[in-house]
């Protein structure tokens, strides 16, 4: 048999404004990510000279992810250095805790990334079509530059110019 120890009701305060405190930091919390996320969006969100969205900062890669990857990387030391550790790693420095790919991945979701790769319904049909568009003109140029047989490089000028008129910018290979 156990003994049950009851909390008298002058005890219980002290845990009222312990939950008060969790509670507000909680639901600051999803304030604070939705803040960091619109800037991450304002600074590297690629968009057309017309304003127009081309692509997200989550879906960038190589050259053009360089500036997101530094980012990132201070996220990581920002967070270790607040104790979000798990172990060391072979050179003895602390790893990062599973909590911090968690909040990076909320700030990835307040931008409107979606877990299955898909870019959220708040994106408009223009930028999905212009980040298509330049995804098959780069498959083609990359089949043209290997030497492959592309029947589509008959249409290459065609999806430039729809490219343009979209974006309301020219289409570089480079970017």
């Amino acid at each position: 048999m156990s003994n049950v120890i009851t909390v008298g009701e002058f005890d219980s305060s002290i845990l009222d404004i312990a939950e008060d405190a969790l509670v507000d930091g909680v639901t600051k919390t999803g304030d604070l990510i939705q803040t960091f996320a619109d800037a991450m969006c304002q600074v590297f969100d690629v968009r057309g000279t017309n304003g127009a969205l081309v692509a997200k900062w989550y879906d960038l890669r190589g050259k053009d992810a360089k500036g997101i990857k530094a980012r990132r990387a201070s996220f990581v030391q920002k967070m270790i250095a607040r104790g979000h550790t798990n172990g060391v790693d072979k050179d003895g420095k602390p790893k990062a805790s599973a909590t911090v790919d968690t909040y990076w991945a909320r700030v990835k979701a307040a931008s409107g990334y979606v877990a299955n790769g898909k870019v959220s319904g708040s994106t408009d049909v223009d930028a999905k079509t212009g980040a298509e568009l330049k995804t098959m003109i780069n498959r083609i140029l990359n089949a043209e530059e290997a030497g492959q047989d592309c029947h589509a490089s008959v249409i290459l000028e065609s999806l430039k110019s729809a490219y343009f008129v979209l974006v309301g910018e020219s289409f570089d290979a480079g970017k």
